[in-house]
């Protein structure tokens, strides 16, 4: 069943290319069909869905092999539940083809999720960089954003390779996810530098962050929805199912090193935030904030840290694809993206207005929502962990995150209303059923975080 995850969404994205280039509603049903199997597949088949046959022998076995379980079960259901709700919100002139690139993204993503074998979690690694890169070429203001996106990308991904195959002559195998086996030797801190180097460009990890703010402020909504909210996560998802278990040694020499990008990236997120004006880029900059406290997390090597880790990505996944398709929203009305020409939106707009606020909420802590309880577990594993300080400076972040969120959402929502703007219109029903499901995901981890607390370490 693994396999039905990867291959019915690529297959689906080819096909829509067979419908007229102007097609809309065969696009959209289809694409929405396809997502929504993909979500509710994983759910009703009950089992971890392995899929195995041998792909190579020599130099060292490899397997197609894939199954979802734990961790890559939650991201799964996170890569279809956004992938239903970008294809919902997508409309743009050639819809079909933006609906294909976010079909042809989910599938290859599926294959980094659900791949057990490190040969294969390269391969789809690689494959997944290819439908954002011609939707930035086809929707992006700037050519150079997309091929900057590609090399800063595409380099993480000839590392990752590299690794792999030295883990593979090394070890005999690399069919070594979710299992126990553990590599060691001269050779592993390098190996796990070429591993290391990849998923902190993805995530991305400050200094290796520079494509991602030109890349969400670019792409679609839609498109930047999906990436943002789960294809960051690919490699907070290679650390957690490759480095620690496989290479646990060598990270942990380097764990002081990555502790240090980590509170980086959370300073400078937050504080580069606090100055924009784009209300793309803050919510840009807020993600490079909010991805080091994860991977701060991760580098503690505390089980309690690793499971608000997980909560964690799932929250940002589903508060940072809301903020995205909504600012999309308030970009198309106003065509401005900068909060000193918006205003006073939620004066005639209350759906909106409310979408927007609890997102907003979502994203600087408040406690109920889901972003509260992966903060507040990751911030009590870090500290049982013994790494005081390193908590301590995480807090100031998370405290200046309340003020950026509540400056847009103050300055976009609640200011005084600009009258040389057009009259605005209200969410509609597809907008609207848009972002339900995320903000009602968001609702229901915040209140019970447990769901997921019991499955990440299974």
């Amino acid at each position: 069943m693994a396999l039905v995850l990867i291959l019915l969404p690529i297959l689906a994205g080819c096909a829509l290319f067979a419908l007229p280039r102007g097609d809309r509603l065969w696009s959209r049903v289809i694409g929405c069909a396809v997502a929504a199997l993909t979500f509710e597949l994983p759910l009703l088949v009950g089992n971890d869905g392995a899929f195995a046959v041998r792909w190579l022998s020599r130099p060292f076995t490899a397997s197609l092999h894939f199954a979802w379980s734990g961790v890559s079960l939650w991201l799964v259901l996170l890569l279809a539940l956004c992938t239903f709700c970008a294809i919902v919100a997508t409309n743009v002139a050639q819809t079909r083809t933006l609906i294909a690139l976010l079909l042809l993204l989910e599938g290859t993503m599926m294959g980094v999720f659900t791949a057990r074998d490190i040969l294969a979690f390269a391969l789809f690694w690689d494959l997944m960089l290819i439908p954002p890169f011609f939707a930035l070429v086809e929707w992006g203001t700037h050519r150079e954003t997309a091929w900057r996106f590609l090399i800063y990308n595409f380099s993480g991904g000839l590392t990752l390779l590299l690794a792999t195959a030295a883990f593979g002559i090394l070890s005999g195998s690399t069919d070594v996810i979710g299992s126990t086996h553990q590599f060691a030797g001269s050779w592993a801190p390098w190996i796990f530098a070429g591993f290391a180097f990849a998923f902190a460009v993805k995530t991305p990890l400050w200094p290796l962050h520079t494509w991602m703010p030109a890349t969400y402020a670019d792409s679609p909504p839609p498109m930047v929805a999906v990436i943002s909210a789960v294809q960051s996560k690919a490699g907070l998802y290679g650390f957690i199912v490759i480095a620690l278990p496989c290479l646990r040694t060598a990270m942990a020499d380097w764990r002081w090193l990555i502790i240090a990008l980590a509170l980086v990236s959370l300073l400078y997120g937050a504080f580069i935030a606090l100055t924009q004006t784009d209300t793309k880029r803050i919510v840009a900059y807020s993600s490079l904030s909010h991805l080091g406290l994860i991977v701060l997390a991760i580098a503690s090597f505390n089980p309690v840290a690793l499971q608000g880790a997980v909560v964690y990505i799932v929250a940002h996944g589903l508060f940072s694809a809301a903020l995205f398709l909504i600012l999309g929203y308030m970009e198309e009305r106003e065509e401005t993206r900068s909060i000193s020409k918006l205003g006073g939106i939620g004066a005639n707009n209350p759906k909106l207005a409310g979408a927007f606020t609890i997102a907003a909420l979502a994203a600087l802590g408040l406690p109920g929502l889901a972003g509260f309880a992966g903060e507040i577990v990751i911030l009590t594993g870090v500290f049982k962990a013994g790494y005081l300080w390193p908590a301590l400076i995480a807090l100031v972040p998370i405290v200046i995150a309340s003020a950026y969120m509540l400056r847009l959402l103050q300055d976009a929502i609640n200011g005084p209303v600009i009258a040389t703007l057009p009259q605005r219109r209200d969410l509609t029903f597809a907008e609207a059923l848009a972002v339900a499901p995320l903000l009602a995901a968001l609702l229901f981890i915040g209140i019970y975080p447990h769901a997921i607390l019991t499955a990440v370490l299974r």
